[in-house]
């Protein structure tokens, strides 16, 4: 038998403690506090209607809402983390409730002058889970706190917090150059603006930040995809980040770019948010929102115990894990979504990788991709953060 040699051991012992570490923070925190996959090209790409039944993973819950503008039967969202479906609780409940200042103060602006009081009106209409985590952590939305707003707690929340100051104090003028980048009026503007922006932020801090476990775990990135961007990418991650802002920031218009507003202000704007803190939407989203109903299971599971015929599967990134993980499991997930698919079912999916690599081949066989559609799309994409987007068909 073969013996290890010394010289690997220190990287895997690395690569453990790595994944450790993910697990513990992914399994004891809410790590999205605003869902970043950009749902204008998921709803182009699966065209719900009135006969649609999907399953998706919750995530912070804005496009489980956003796809009921297009007025499905229902909507499954599943996820691990019942803070991430007590987050899409607190939503639908102040839906439900039909005060569209009260609202847009808590999910817009991120804090509410009477945040307990809001939360108190309705406590009671939420599973005992997301009231067990709001009674703790309601005071995410206090703007007198130290963060001000919501969209600063969260894994992904404080990185977004603790980058920013870090760069603010490093470099007074960034927040300056963002703002200017931010009210960009055309394109140009837009190119003007980031490329002042971009010599201010990119230095050795900011390289180093990047290159930090940490930092991509409270981002809620896990190894397996680190390694994915290093292995396929030019230049690795550095270059690959790099790009894809320069890309996000000057190749599409800003005006409506509410992913990133969000992290590098705080808060939303009335004309730049999701669609879900829209007031024309509201009576709307309010006639469907208890379509919407969110498990705290895997998907497998999910399937397991609710059987059926499913129209469509939005997937995210997280078979990107299971794939460097779990293979038994991605295999397992995948004849259960075959299993349970409506014919013709459509199965939306992301990746850090660059191609379809992360799908079985066993299971590739039995599916249509559109790579002509997505290809295109995925140059529109307005979060710009994955590596590519994968649209399939059952076959």
């Amino acid at each position: 038998m073969l013996k290890e040699s010394p010289l690997r051991r220190p990287a895997r012992v690395l690569k453990s403690a790595h994944d450790m570490v993910f697990r513990h923070v992914h399994n004891s925190n809410l790590i999205y506090n605003t869902a970043w996959e950009d749902p204008r090209l998921d709803r182009q790409l699966m065209k719900l209607d009135r006969d649609s039944r999907v399953v998706m993973i919750t995530s912070a819950g804005c496009n489980a809402l956003d796809y009921l503008l297009d007025d499905p039967a229902e909507i499954h969202a599943v996820d691990m983390n019942y803070r991430q479906n007590a987050l899409l609780e607190l939503k639908q409940a102040l839906l439900r409730q039909g005060d569209f200042e009260e609202l847009f103060e808590m999910f817009g602006f991120g804090s509410h002058p009477k945040y307990a009081a809001v939360y108190g009106k309705v406590r009671r209409s939420l599973s005992e889970p997301a009231q067990k985590f709001w009674d703790k952590r309601i005071g995410f939305f206090n703007p007198a706190s130290l963060k001000k707003s919501f969209y600063y707690h969260g894994t992904s929340g404080i990185a977004a917090w603790v980058m920013g100051n870090a760069l603010f104090k490093l470099r007074p003028n960034v927040k300056n150059f963002a703002t200017c980048l931010l009210d960009a009026r055309s394109l140009q503007e837009q190119r003007e603006a980031y490329d002042l922006f971009e010599r201010e932020v990119w230095g050795p801090f900011s390289n180093w930040l990047l290159r930090q476990p940490t930092l991509m775990t409270l981002l809620g990135v896990p190894r397996p995809q680190i390694k994915l961007i290093q292995d396929s990418y030019p230049g690795g991650l550095t270059s690959y980040v790099k790009d894809k802002l320069r890309h996000v920031f000057t190749e599409l218009p800003i005006a409506d770019n509410y992913f990133w507003r969000v992290y590098m202000t705080g808060s939303y704007t009335l004309g730049c948010c999701p669609n879900y803190l829209k007031q024309e939407n509201l009576a709307t989203l309010q006639a469907r929102v208890d379509r919407l109903k969110s498990y705290t299971t895997t998907v497998s599971n999910f399937l397991r115990e609710h059987p059926g015929q499913y129209t469509h599967f939005v997937l995210l990134d997280h078979q990107d894990w299971l794939a460097a993980h779990d293979t038994a499991a991605l295999l397992d997930e995948w004849e259960l979504i075959l299993a349970n698919s409506a014919p013709g079912a459509k199965i939306l999916m992301r990746s850090a990788g660059l191609n379809l690599s992360f799908i079985p081949e066993s299971i590739r066989a039995r599916l249509r991709f559109f790579p002509e559609r997505t290809e295109a799309l995925h140059q529109l994409d307005r979060v710009g953060t994955y590596g590519s987007l994968h649209f399939a068909e059952v076959l």
